[in-house]
Formats: structure tokens, C-alpha cells, sequence
């Protein structure tokens, strides 16, 4: 059956009140999605601790069963934070319950002093080091932990980055599935070895910015959140694929998005909490919305919410518990929601009176006076110089422009260059424009106002122009202790090693005669993103022409590029002074130490793009433009996820598009050869259609086992130590051409040889089944690919199943 869109317009219209859903109580989780519809799942699964959750399990059930109705409701709603918290659960202190303080962001504890800034998300997905991604998630841990924070709002896998101009894109680490699933399993085993939950975020289709929130154009007609429309196939392939591997690694904490999912409210979709996630993906924690992403109260209940933030007595609050008490919500809801939420603190081990008291570090005001709590730790100072070094990829060095090779001269040219003059850059204080304060706001009214055609945006919204850009915008981003910025390591290094440099940073560089004289012209331009508007396109001439500008004279001109996502550069990139280009991404606070080490060969760049760079705007084709609201469905924006799975490299191949750089594409200062491909299927794996496993966090427990292994060995052919990034494609039958299911980083000394290994899972293998409902392992012949890039992979070979 097809559901028309204008009876999916008005469901949307019943769900937004409430008034859907909650009466019909039958479960067809086995129903799927197609465009427009979210068909309902009930009830909502009670959590029975299975696997290590069991203890805590035992024990939250014991702690809820002295509370009384009141408390429990207490614990699913916050109130309004009296201190830095993002976020605040009420203490329950005849029982020993502290409360909860729940806090951003994805790289760094926000809104406080004495913290560090870690590399963002997609400088994170660059460095495809899944040990680095570890070692920094469990030293932000620590940093959270001693704040009082019990719940670090992240990390990011949604959006997955659908959309090449996201404002959010540079929160996750990739638009790969694969490589940001791993990088999620990685980032929740590190925070929570820390003893705080993750917040998995944002669960789940939330991939573009403009209407993510309902709100009122500028003839005050309400306008709902955006619907993202995306089919059963492509949702469990491409969007849920690394939310399963966040609840796999035992995330504690889901957060719902903002978007509505198949016109239903995401935070009050009981295909997605109830069934998606909670019975299908057998996650045991609970679901928090995002803050103010709660638009019904029963519903939301019903369909498997069990948090809402920051303050949900609007909703719910003390007169939801008639809700309770008149039988519209079993009271066996409630007690889930509870105990979902008091297990997730058992296992953590946040009972221990050794645990810091919530938001004891998170000051209301930095400006008054209070308690400093240096949450650093020097053990980590290793962890965030690495974490910088990794993220940068270089993709172009003609002539061996870099290293430099003890240069005397140094011009250096751009606005990222130097430090912002007047601001720490915690993200919103580098917004220039007319974002500096109320920024969702203002793009909402402009982009409502617009919303039937395509804005003519000014370039200058695409980049922030009053200094270096070391963190995207939004509530991703974190203030640290200081910030490297690239002029300043350059001048340090310049004063080291006896040499001169000289710059010029305005928008339109006028020191002409630098460019003849300087050894090597560097120049530093950016691409900004912020939480709440959607980048206005993926370059910008302000920041073109000071490159051709500068290369026009330079005969050594290198370029390098501080970008929160995608950043075209084929305006300039085949200028024959132009000899170096450097995607530096987001480092955070050892910005430009990192680089300069990079720069001067003291370190070796090993990145590569966890992206792929086309050569024009229209390679992306739908990837490039958020949807609009255009009648007759203007008041409820609709996007249709038409594309499926083909996104990013999978819709390059499959269209025969040639991209500037392919994903997985990067330099380094040597070389590596592939050599001695081995293929086998692992001794007694059990190669059925279909998994016949218990359902344990991240799905059947048999998706999860090994089905075959791959090996390849790797030759640093060069003449310096390096690192270099093995990956593994496999052609899954009907499906992409390749897709990205293996990936190591092994560091080689010159001459040497590394053997790399790659244990293939039968969900690596599978494809999903609509009709059955299960991921599905076909018989038949498999291409395997082994390279540095996905498009470069000279080992190929097949597995047959």
C-alpha cells in the first residue's frame, strides 16, 4: 500500500498534538518504512539487563521499587540548570541519588574553564585511527568525570553528512557508515572506561539544519520540523548502520533528533525508539530528546521516549503523573523509563560517593567568582598533539614542496592565519556576520522567508574571517586553555631556527612584493559550519581570490585549509604555483603546533579524508542543497532520501563521476607499496541466509562474528617513517560498487613491511532484507578490494560465500 503525502501531512498534523499512536497498541515492528509513513510499533519494550547490564539491572529494579510515583516521574524530565550544566536530573537524597548533570559536547566539556580542546569529530574521522579515537574520548572522559558531568552529550553519527553542505557535518567523523561507526564504538568504550554515559546522538535521519525546529515564518504561519523520508533499506544500510555500533560498544544513552522521521516526530517515533532501537538493536539504556525536541507528552511516553530535556514539565512534569494514575500510560512505562535511566547510572558506577557532585565544576557565570577545577591532565597533552597531527591530510606536494627545507623567508597570507583578536574561539564567538548572537534564529527567519527558492547567500557567511578556525560552531564546540594558532607557531619557529616571517592576513592581501621574495608563500583560508544553519555552498571567492591572488607571483605557493566539512577547490588547485594543499580540518587548541611540526617534516602527514572533494557543485547533484518547504507542503517540509545509499563515493561510482579527491585519498612525506593479498573464510563459520543469534546490544549476537579474513602486506617504499591507511572494499552483490568495511593504520619504518588483518563480520557481508526483516548473507561471489584509497586499490581478489 503507498500512503499519500497528504495523508502523511495530516498524520504529522495528529502526531505534532498527540494524537496518534497512543491508542493503537499493536505491535508490527516487522512493518517497514517507505516514504512519508512511520507505521506504529507498541508497546514499548521493557528492558530486562541482559548481558553486563544484568547487575545493574538488579539493582536500579530495587532502587525504583522504594520510589515513589511522584520520584519516578521526577527522574524523566529535567528542570531548569542552576549551574553550567547543559541538563539536570533532580537528586532523590533518601535513597543516595545525587541527581545528574548532563553537559556538552563532542570535543570538550563545554561552557567551563580549565578544560582542553580535543580535535572535533571530523578532524577525528581523518586521522582513521580507531587507537587515537579511543585514547582521546577516554582522556575527554576523565575531563567530564571531574566536572560532575555524568553524561557527555555525544558523540555525533547523525548526521551522517547526506547533506555536503550540513551545518553539523564536522560533529561526526564521516559520511561513511563504516568509518563512523567504528569511530563511535571507539569514542563510547573511551568515555564510559571513564565512568561517564555517552550521549549517541542524533537518533536519527537529522541531516540538514534549515527546519530542523518547528517555528513561524515571516507571516506568522507555523512552519513543522523537516521530515526526513528515507526507505527501510536505506535506513538500516547507510543511517542506523553506526548507531548499532555505539549500542554494540554499550552506549548508555540515546539522544532523539529534531526532525521529524517519515512524518513522525523523532523524540515520539515508536518505529524508531520502540522497535528500531530498543527491539531490534536490543538497547538497554535509555532515550534522552534533544533539548526542546519534545512535542507531545502520552505519545512521546508511548512510543518510547523515556527522557526529556532540558525542562519537560511542559509535557509532562507533575501533571503527567495523572497520565499515570488515569491509565493513559501503564505504570509499567514509567518504571521502564526509570529503570532504564537508574541502571545506566548503577553501571557507570556513578553511585560511588567517590564520584564528583553533578555540575561541581560547571560554574552558572565564568565572569563571577567561583571554585577552579583543572579537570587537565597532563597524560593527555600526548593525546591532543597526536590527535592534531593525525586530522590534517595533505593532497597535493608538487616538486616536494613539503617538508620545507630550512626555508629563510616565510610570507604568509590569509585571515585564518592569526589569532582572533577578541574572543577565545569557543565556536559562536567566531561567527561574524549577523549569527554573532541569536544565530538559529536569524538563518530560520531568513531561510523561512526564502523558503521556496534557492538564497543567494553572500560568501562571506561561508567562512569565519576574524582569525584561525580551530572548532565548528554550535554546542559542539569547547573553549581550551589556550590556542595554537598558525601565525603564532610559525613565529615560534621563525625565533627557534633564526629565519624571517612576514604576513599579511587582510581579506584583500596587498604586500605584492612578498610574494617574490619568500621561499614558500603559505596561505591560510577556512570553511565554517555552525549548529543551526547549513553551510551556504562549498567554496567561497573572498577566500578563492587570495589564493590566486598570491599564486599569481609565488612560484611556491601552499595552501592550507582549516574546513568544518567538503571544501571545493578547483578554482585554483591546477595553478602551477600552486605546489601544496593541506585540508587541515578542525585540531583544537594545538592547532598550529601540530601543523607547523607537519610543515617542517618533523612530523609525517598521515590523514585521509574521511570524504570525498568533487571537482564542481553539481558532482553532489542532491548532496549539495538542503530541502526546502515548497507548496503545496509548505508547512510541512518534506526530503525525500530518493538517492537510497548512494551517497558520497558509493554515488561517484555508481554515476561515473570522477571526484578532485577520493575519499580515503591522502599523502605523506614517503611512500607504501600493496603486496600479497590473502583471502579465506574463518575454519567453522556458520554461513546461513539469515543470523539466528540472540538479540544482545547492537543487534542478533551472530551479526556480530567473523565469516572471513583478509590480509594484505604493506611496504614503507620511501625514505622516512610513516603511517599509512589500509583499507578494505567489499562488493557486496546488488549493492555499491564497493563499500568501506575494513581499515588500519600501521606506522612503518623505511625498507620495512607490515602485514595488516582484517576480520570481516557477516553484517559486513549482508545486505538487509525488507521482506524478512533480517540482514541477509547471500551465496555467491564477493570482490575484495585492498588499497590506500577507494580508488586506489591495486589488490583484488574474491570471496565466495
Amino acid at each position: 500500500m503507498v500512503l499519500t503525502r497528504q495523508v502523511a501531512v495530516a498524520a504529522a498534523i495528529l502526531a505534532s498534538v498527540g494524537l496518534t499512536g497512543a491508542q493503537n497498541t499493536t505491535n508490527i515492528s516487522s512493518d517497514t518504512f517507505f516514504y512519508g509513513q512511520s507505521p506504529p510499533v507498541y508497546p514499548a519494550p521493557i528492558a530486562k539487563g541482559t548481558g553486563d547490564w544484568a547487575q545493574a539491572y538488579a539493582k536500579a529494579a530495587a532502587f525504583v521499587a522504594k520510589l515513589t510515583l511522584e520520584e519516578k516521574n521526577n527522574l524523566t524530565y529535567g528542570i531548569t540548570p542552576e549551574n553550567g550544566c547543559s541538563g539536570i536530573i533532580p537528586p532523590i537524597e533518601r535513597l543516595g541519588f545525587a541527581g545528574m548533570c548532563l553537559q556538552d559536547a563532542g570535543n570538550g566539556v563545554r561552557n567551563t574553564d580549565f578544560v582542553s580542546s580535543f580535535a572535533s569529530g571530523i578532524h577525528v574521522g581523518a586521522s582513521w585511527n580507531k587507537t587515537l579515537a579511543y585514547d582521546r574520548a577516554n582522556a575527554m572522559g576523565n575531563e567530564f568525570k571531574k566536572k560532575g558531568v555524568h553524561i557527555a552529550l555525544g558523540p555525533v553519527v547523525g548526521p551522517l553528512g547526506r547533506l555536503a553542505t550540513g551545518g553539523r557535518d564536522w560533529e561526526g567523523t564521516s559520511n561513511d557508515p563504516y568509518l563512523a561507526g567504528a569511530m563511535a564504538g571507539e569514542t563510547v568504550k573511551g568515555i564510559q572506561d571513564a565512568g561517564v554515559m555517552t550521549s549517541l546522538k542524533h537518533f536519527v535521519g537529522n541531516e540538514q539544519e534549515l527546519y530542523r525546529n518547528p517555528g513561524v515564518d515571516s507571516e506568522n504561519h507555523y512552519v513543522e520540523s523537516i521530515s526526513s523520508n528515507i526507505d527501510d533499506k536505506t535506513m538500516h544500510e547507510l543511517y542506523l548502520w553506526p548507531f548499532a555500533d555505539g549500542v554494540h560498544a554499550g552506549t548508555a544513552n540515546i539522544m532523539c533528533s529534531y526532525n521529524r522521521l517519515n512524518n513522525s516526530h523523532s523524540c515520539a517515533n515508536s518505529k524508531v525508539l520502540n522497535g528500531l532501537l530498543k527491539t531490534e538493536l536490543g538497547f538497554q539504556g535509555f532515550v534522552v530528546t534533544d533539548w526542546f525536541a519534545q512535542h507531545s507528552g502520552t505519545a512521546a511516553a508511548l512510543a518510547g521516549l523515556d527522557m526529556a530535556m532540558p525542562d519537560g514539565q511542559s509535557f509532562w512534569g507533575a501533571n503527567f503523573t495523572e497520565a499515570y494514575l488515569n491509565g493513559s500510560v501503564p505504570e509499567s512505562r514509567l518504571d521502564d523509563m526509570a529503570t532504564r535511566i537508574i541502571a545506566a547510572w548503577y553501571k557507570l558506577g556513578q553511585d560511588s560517593p567517590s564520584y564528583p557532585t553533578p555540575g561541581i565544576g560547571m560554574p552558572a557565570n565564568l565572569s563571577e567568582p567561583h571554585t577552579i577545577i583543572d579537570a587537565r591532565d597532563p597524560a593527555s597533552r600526548s593525546t591532543l598533539y597526536e590527535g592534531a597531527i593525525e586530522g590534517h591530510v595533505l593532497v597535493k606536494n608538487e616538486n616536494k614542496a613539503l617538508p620545507l627545507k630550512s626555508p629563510k623567508l616565510l610570507a604568509v597570507f590569509g585571515y585564518d592565519a592569526p589569532a582572533p583578536p577578541q574572543y577565545m574561539p569557543n565556536g559562536n564567538s567566531l561567527l561574524t556576520n549577523p549569527f554573532t548572537t541569536g544565530y538559529e534564529s536569524a538563518f530560520n527567519q531568513l531561510s523561512l522567508a526564502f523558503s521556496s527558492t534557492e538564497i543567494d547567500w553572500p560568501s562571506q557567511l561561508q567562512i569565519a574571517s576574524n582569525g584561525t578556525y580551530s572548532v565548528g560552531s554550535g554546542s559542539g564546540a569547547n573553549s581550551g586553555p589556550y590556542l595554537s594558532a598558525p601565525l603564532d607557531a610559525l613565529q615560534q619557529r621563525a625565533m627557534k631556527d633564526g629565519s624571517v616571517v612576514y604576513w599579511d592576513s587582510a581579506l584583500q592581501p596587498g604586500l605584492a612584493g612578498l610574494y617574490e621574495a619568500a621561499d614558500a608563500c603559505l596561505v591560510f583560508i577556512n570553511a565554517f559550519a555552525s549548529e543551526g544553519m547549513d553551510r551556504p555552498g562549498l567554496h567561497d571567492d573572498y577566500s578563492d581570490n587570495i589564493v590566486q591572488t598570491v599564486a599569481s607571483t609565488c612560484s611556491n605557493t601552499i595552501v592550507v585549509i582549516h574546513n568544518a566539512g567538503v571544501r571545493l577547490v578547483d578554482q585554483w588547485i591546477d595553478h602551477p604555483n600552486v605546489t601544496a594543499l593541506i585540508f587541515a580540518h578542525l585540531p583544537g587548541q594545538d592547532s598550529g603546533n601540530s601543523l607547523v611540526d607537519l610543515l617542517y617534516g618533523d612530523a609525517v602527514p598521515s590523514g585521509k579524508l574521511p570524504y570525498s572533494v568533487p571537482k564542481n557543485e553539481s558532482d553532489f547533484a542532491n548532496m549539495l542543497r538542503h530541502s526546502y518547504a515548497v507548496p503545496p507542503y509548505a508547512y510541512f517540509p518534506q526530503s525525500d532520501f530518493t538517492e537510497g545509499v548512494y551517497i558520497d563515493y558509493r554515488a561517484f561510482d555508481a554515476h561515473n563521476v570522477t571526484p578532485r579527491y577520493e575519499f580515503g585519498f591522502g599523502l605523506s612525506y614517503t611512500t607504501f607499496s600493496y603486496s600479497k593479498l590473502a583471502i579465506s573464510i574463518v575454519k567453522g563459520a556458520r554461513t546461513g541466509t539469515y543470523p539466528t543469534g540472540a538479540i544482545q546490544e547492537g543487534g542478533q549476537v551472530d551479526l556480530w562474528s567473523n565469516i572471513a579474513s583478509v590480509s594484505a602486506v604493506i611496504k614503507n617504499t620511501g625514505s622516512v617513517t610513516g603511517a599509512e591507511v589500509a583499507q578494505l572494499y567489499i562488493g557486496i552483490p546488488g549493492g555499491p560498487v564497493r563499500q568501506l568495511r575494513g581499515f588500519e593504520k600501521v606506522r612503518i619504518k623505511p625498507g620495512q613491511e607490515a602485514t595488516v588483518s582484517f576480520d570481516v563480520t557477516r553484517r559486513d557481508l549482508s545486505e538487509w532484507d525488507v521482506g524478512a526483516q533480517k540482514w541477509k548473507l547471500q551465496s555467491g561471489v564477493y570482490n575484495i578490494y585492498v588499497g590506500a584509497s577507494s580508488r586506489n586499490l591495486p589488490l583484488v581478489g574474491t570471496l565466495r560465500i
